[in-house]
């Protein structure tokens, strides 16, 4: 039986107008949120063992964790983590992974590799960069009920014409909206679905 096509999925929270952090990588916007509605990311969380970085995401990361004496490691040592640069720093993170090759020929070479789906962390140009080589599956993604009027947007901007299929669409009581995309035509098993007023972590 043939293997299953691992998918490199891109599962992040958006402001209402489509930032996924202000212009200087703040996102205390998005802290703020209510901790007792998980939506969908510990279901999530576990479809995965892989997850790709961009070197600013990289950076911004660790030093948040160093600025707010935030204990442990950001990069979860059960995954996998891959970071691009084309300047790989000194002193990498010993969780991570750095990768120079084109986004074409790594994703190539990662999907052939056994395994559950990837997470594509982000941010907007590392995104751009697999979205327009066609190597983004999906999109999954909680807007947020609030707007942060400038900031970084979710894929880097860049003229595309690029059609997702609308997987799911689901409401939550905090007014968060989560909204899952295939890139391109859908799956024959895809079964569109809309869910309001969820609180429950069941993703």
């Amino acid at each position: 039986m043939p293997r299953r096509r691992r998918k490199i999925i891109v599962f992040v929270a958006t402001s209402a107008d489509g930032y996924i952090a202000r212009p200087d990588g703040d996102i205390e916007w998005l802290n703020r949120r209510p901790h007792d509605i998980d939506y969908g990311m510990h279901a999530f969380v576990k479809r995965v063992d892989t997850v790709l970085w961009g070197r600013k995401t990289y950076d911004w990361v660790r030093a948040y964790y160093a600025a707010h004496a935030v204990p442990g490691s950001p990069f979860d040592a059960s995954k996998t983590h891959y970071v691009f640069s084309h300047t790989p720093p000194a002193d990498p993170a010993p969780e991570v992974t750095f990768v120079t090759e084109p986004v074409s020929d790594f994703a190539r070479r990662l999907r052939a590799t056994p395994g559950r789906d990837i997470w594509m962390m982000g941010g907007a140009g590392l995104i751009a960069s697999f979205l327009d080589a066609g190597e983004v599956d999906e999109f999954d993604i909680n807007v947020i009920p609030t707007l942060i009027g400038d900031g970084i947007p979710l894929v880097a901007p860049r003229h595309r014409d690029i059609e997702l299929q609308v997987l799911s669409v689901r409401t939550f009581a905090d007014g968060v909206v989560r909204m899952r995309y295939a890139v391109g035509a859908p799956p024959a098993e895809v079964r569109y679905t809309r869910k309001s007023r969820a609180r429950s972590s069941a993703g």
